[in-house]
């Protein structure tokens, strides 16, 4: 192979519906610099383009934005950097310049890892690695390692290197993530467990919703908040007076926490959202993204005029055009609805997370962020 292969098309753009370009993890890329810079170490040069095997059997070739030799008081060192496609993946570290210093370590040491600038730390208990290692998940370690050995194997050299892995202004990207929640600081995770990004997948943000989770317990919390964006979640913090630590940014995949959950409990969970998100859930939807779920109408109509709504009041909230809409109609005539959403909310996400010994409070706000429903509130009258 001559050229990295453009990754495969995969599923329709959630908006547009045009195909969709897989991409490359930051792994993956790793991976690829890290054969680069330990081929130019040993004398072999620096293989443009490079190639590697991923866990999946693709060899993808990666071309080499960056290649450098040298010496220093700690001896001979070579570098290589890989400039990352992400494909049509919104992920904030699409072009970023994945970089691979290599040195010789100790005899019999093997291959180490460590976080050079933009590639963060791990402090705190709960994620796949110690306490004090460089945010390099397992597989992508798995994967440099295996290069390592295939390159020295290939020239008769020992495998015993130090791999340092930098992501130039990886600090201010992972501001952008979880990564400070989870307490890696210093910059990005250099993550992937395939190689390959899908656009668009739920699958990574599960994953991260179960890191913070995970990350919850280890550090002894025992109750946190499961929130649909940034205006629930200060909300949410307010009023339950929760730390940073314990909010769990899960988006639309509230099923994807519970679940967990289930499997992995805490003492508590409160469930923060907007009305319309969580009018789906009060419905039985675990995904609450609009493509993969949409708001009842007739439902909440019927909520409505159990609260005593006349008849006229609940045929417009059939025809209405928002979720927003309806609300507003309901506190027009001074219906709690909210409250009535929050409780079913509440009772839904109850049933998915039994067995597991977790009381569910679920907390309701419109799109300024006040309060609407609280399920801890009893129905009025």
């Amino acid at each position: 192979m001559t050229d990295t292969p453009p990754p495969a098309e995969t599923g329709l753009h959630p908006d547009t519906g045009a195909p969709l370009r897989s991409g490359w993890t930051t792994g993956a890329c790793a991976t690829a610099a890290t054969r680069a810079a330990v081929s130019a170490l040993f004398g072999a040069g620096f293989p443009d383009p490079v190639q590697i095997l991923l866990p999946k059997g693709q060899e993808p070739c990666f071309p080499l934005a960056l290649k450098e030799t040298g010496t220093d008081s700690s001896g001979p060192w070579a570098r290589a950097g890989v400039i990352k496609d992400a494909g049509d993946d919104p992920d904030v570290t699409h072009g970023a310049t994945i970089i691979a210093t290599v040195r010789p370590g100790p005899a019999g040491s093997g291959v180490t890892f460590r976080a050079g600038a933009g590639v963060g730390t791990v402090t705190k208990p709960g994620l796949p690695l110690p306490v004090g290692e460089p945010a390099i998940n397992p597989v992508p370690r798995q994967l440099m390692a295996g290069e390592v050995h295939a390159v020295a194997a290939r020239v008769q050299r020992s495998p015993d290197v130090v791999v340092e892995i930098s992501i130039p202004g990886g600090d201010r990207l992972a501001e952008k993530t979880w990564n400070p929640r989870l307490g890696i600081l210093g910059g990005l995770s250099v993550l992937g467990t395939t190689g390959v990004v899908v656009p668009y997948s739920c699958s990574a943000w599960i994953h991260s919703i179960q890191r913070g989770i995970d990350v919850a317990r280890a550090t002894g919390l025992t109750h946190v908040a499961g929130c649909t964006g940034n205006t629930s979640e200060k909300a949410a913090r307010a009023l339950r007076n929760l730390p940073e630590e314990s909010i769990i940014d899960m988006g639309d995949f509230v099923g994807g926490m519970l679940k967990y959950l289930r499997q992995h409990p805490v003492e508590r969970v409160t469930i923060a959202g907007g009305f319309a998100k969580l009018s789906k859930l009060a419905c039985g939807h675990m995904d609450l993204h609009s493509k993969r779920s949409q708001v009842d109408r007739d439902w909440l109509a019927g909520c409505l005029r159990d609260l005593g709504a006349d008849p006229a009041v609940c045929d417009h909230a059939r025809q209405a055009n928002t979720a927003l809409e309806i609300l507003e109609l309901a506190q027009a005539h001074a219906l709690p609805l909210g409250g009535v959403v929050a409780r079913a909310a509440a009772e839904v996400a109850r049933g998915v997370i039994t067995p597991a010994a977790v009381t569910v409070d679920v907390l309701v706000f419109d799109r300024k962020g006040r309060l609407v429903g609280d399920s801890e509130q009893p129905p009025a009258g």
